[in-house]
């Protein structure tokens, strides 16, 4: 994304800054609601279903100041979790110019889709800010299901995928009607294929339709079951001791 900063630098501007929002719209834990963020800084949510998007960020007019106006709009959609992430993301787009500041790095020099990468991980680092989530992950180990009671305005899959920004070293899959449809670990080089383990906790999680874990040295793996009508989702975290 910026070449020249560090993975830690690029980490600090996203969380500081979403540190800021918070604290400006005034909340103080989870869950985040996107609309009261959104609220609170003074954008406008409207409701627009021609768009192709699920949202859209645009600066419009105001007649009778003659000043434009931050507004976001936003595609209906049924499903809550989706909302709260469109939503949050383009309050990322809205907010993008104060991480290139923290960092003291121009947007005009950087990649083409620098914010939108930013915007992205604003967006999940909002609905679960790192310092609120790495706690309560860790008080929870790491459970996916607690952690959604706490975090109800983000997805399974968001909370699942949120993991990989924390410690310690994980791997990540989430099972599509019986295939792989996302497999990434936090560390760098190829992530190999599931191991047996991990095949042998999504297989009794699939038949059973219930949390399980299993650990067989140095792997601990936990699998969940996000099933619902005309769709089965497992999604499992593996952790292995020692993995540098």
């Amino acid at each position: 994304m910026v070449p020249e900063l560090t993975h830690e630098e690029l980490v600090d501007g996203f969380d500081c800054v979403v540190e800021e929002v918070l604290s400006e719209s005034g909340v103080q834990g989870p869950p985040v609601d996107a609309f009261v963020v959104a609220r609170a800084m003074g954008i406008v949510v409207a409701l627009d279903d021609r768009q192709g998007g699920r949202a859209r960020y645009v600066r419009l007019s105001d007649r009778r100041s003659g000043r434009s106006r931050a507004t976001i709009l936003l595609r209906p959609e049924p499903r809550f979790e989706r909302r709260q992430w469109a939503l949050a993301h383009e309050i990322g787009e809205h907010v993008a110019c104060r991480v290139f500041a923290h960092w003291g790095v121009d947007p005009m020099e950087t990649a083409g889709n620098a914010r939108e990468q930013v915007a992205n991980h604003l967006a999940g680092r909002l609905l679960m800010p790192s310092g609120w989530f790495n706690a309560d992950a860790v008080q929870c180990e790491w459970d996916l299901i607690a952690l959604k009671r706490r975090y109800n305005t983000a997805s399974h899959e968001l909370i699942a995928r949120r993991m990989l920004e924390c410690l310690p070293p994980v791997v990540i899959s989430i099972f599509d009607h019986d295939w792989v449809s996302f497999r990434r670990g936090n560390l760098p080089g190829r992530v190999p294929p599931p191991l047996p383990v991990e095949l042998e906790c999504w297989s009794h999680v699939r038949r059973h339709c219930h949390p399980w874990r299993t650990r067989r040295s140095p792997c601990l793996v936990c699998g969940w079951p996000v099933h619902e009508k005309g769709w089965k989702r497992e999604i499992l975290r593996m952790e292995v001791a020692g993995w540098s």
